[in-house]
């Protein structure tokens, strides 16, 4: 029997407290309603990502939920629908594993012409240790029905407006591999409100797109489910197309695995390093289904050369990333361009140039950070940069477009008309109010504040 959703709100106290998470501290706040936090580079230098740090990704607001009261619900095209509280989870088999978590859109600020969506740098992503029951011994004990083909999740999550209800389906396969989770503890802690709480999907390999967090409701489908979130969100071309291409959603497939990456954590892009002096080039790699990474080449000129870095040994697994380090002296002032190549286990490398796409998705070009190599380090400081001129927003602007988020999901878009007009249709189609009569005063307001970056800028 399902739960109603909005059962699992306005909380016992008790529970509140064994899912309170601690604070998060040195993130970059991509939207503070609803919050999507990045992780700043400096945290790349731990290779399990303490939870102060790791990235917060959310469509909604964030629900709370009375694990007393929770349950989860498995039903579908299984012999035996059953309904689990979480002491039932936990009497299943335990198991652990360590795994990165991606967002599907991770590096999409970078990608030019810009792309609609939150303007991720490197930081949404995180490595982490999940504790949890194998998705497959929760489906197995329902008895999966051979016409079986995805298994569809649901959470305590409620939509903004009109949009549609987060729901996301992953295959029958990936389901009953035995690496994919269902976690209730996160770096051996009580799994944080913000990451899922008190259950969500480990689908490792995977963008997080597939790890549904508030998990409340598993259903064993017998054809691919057609909810918006399938059919229209989170899918790629799987080829390169051109720039500003509207590819429709049916001529696109869904976003699963990761591809192999690597960040270089440090230098940072345009700092100085001293001539004669060691300097250590330090990052992560990672990849999804392909396997795990087994070598990341450095170059210190630009990609002419390259030479091994090395990696941390004790950080061999399936699916976290593993830590990488590359000594090197520069022996004579310049300013050099370093870059960063990581190889999975299939023999995967990274590309030296974007392949486009219409949401920015799976970003993995190779990463390079410009270092000015020089006798003294200089503590000047950067020229200021000429503020902008913003316009002021048409009537009617900020309660049609502010209700559901701020101004900072529109800050950081930098859009074509064309793409702020699909922006608003969107919009419109999950209850914004935009009226016709305003359409094209917003859609100059958009594009005089937020249009196209300059090139090369």
């Amino acid at each position: 029997m399902s739960i109603p959703r909005r059962s699992f709100f306005l909380v016992a106290a008790g529970a509140l407290l064994r899912a309170s998470d601690r604070p998060k501290q040195d993130m970059l706040v991509r939207s503070a309603r609803p919050e999507d936090l990045e992780m700043a580079l400096s945290g790349f230098s731990d290779y399990i990502t303490p939870l102060e740090h790791f990235f917060v990704r959310t469509h909604v607001y964030v629900p709370t939920v009375n694990v007393s009261e929770w349950r989860l619900t498995v039903e579908g095209e299984v012999a035996t629908p059953f309904t689990l509280t979480m002491d039932d989870v936990k009497k299943l088999p335990a198991v652990e594993l360590v795994s990165v978590v991606e967002c599907a859109g991770n590096g999409r600020g970078f990608y030019e012409p810009a792309v609609p969506g939150i303007q991720w740098g490197n930081g949404s992503v995180g490595n982490a240790r999940w504790r949890g029951v194998r998705l497959a011994d929760v489906l197995k004990r329902a008895g999966v029905k051979d016409s079986a083909k995805e298994i569809l999740f649901d959470g305590a999550d409620i939509p903004l407006g009109t949009m549609p209800d987060f729901q996301r389906s992953i295959p029958v396969k990936k389901a009953l591999d035995g690496h994919t989770l269902l976690a209730y503890e996160m770096n051996g802690e009580t799994l944080p409100v913000k990451h899922g709480f008190p259950l969500r999907v480990v689908a490792p390999g995977w963008a997080s797109d597939s790890w549904a967090k508030w998990l409340t409701s598993i259903r064993v489908l017998d054809k691919e489910h057609d909810g918006f979130w399938m059919k229209s969100a989170y899918r790629h071309p799987g080829k390169p197309v051109a720039p500003r291409t509207a590819v429709p959603p049916d001529q696109m497939q869904p976003v699963t695995s990761l591809r192999v990456k690597s960040v270089i954590a440090a230098p940072l892009d345009g700092s100085q390093a001293l001539s004669g002096k060691p300097l250590a080039i330090r990052g992560v790699a990672w990849s999804g289904d392909a396997g795990p990474v087994t070598a990341v080449d450095v170059s210190i000129d630009g990609g002419r050369s390259w030479k091994p870095a090395a990696l941390q040994e004790d950080q061999r697994t399936q699916f976290g990333w593993r830590q990488w380090e590359f000594n090197w002296t520069p022996s004579q002032e310049a300013y050099y361009t370093i870059l960063a190549r990581a190889r999975d286990a299939a023999g995967n490398t990274q590309p030296f140039d974007q392949e486009w796409n219409p949401s920015g998705y799976g970003w993995n070009v190779v990463p390079r950070v410009r270092v000015d190599v020089v006798q003294e380090l200089s503590s000047a400081l950067q020229p200021p940069q000429p503020s902008s001129t913003f316009s002021s927003p048409p009537a009617g602007f900020k309660n049609t477009c502010l209700s559901c988020h701020d101004e900072d999901v529109i800050r950081q878009q930098r859009l074509t008309r064309a793409q702020w007009d699909r922006e608003l249709k969107k919009m419109t189609g999950w209850g914004a109010p935009v009226k016709d009569e305003e359409r094209e005063g917003f859609l100059d307001y958009l594009l005089s504040n937020y249009g196209p970056r300059p090139r090369g800028r």
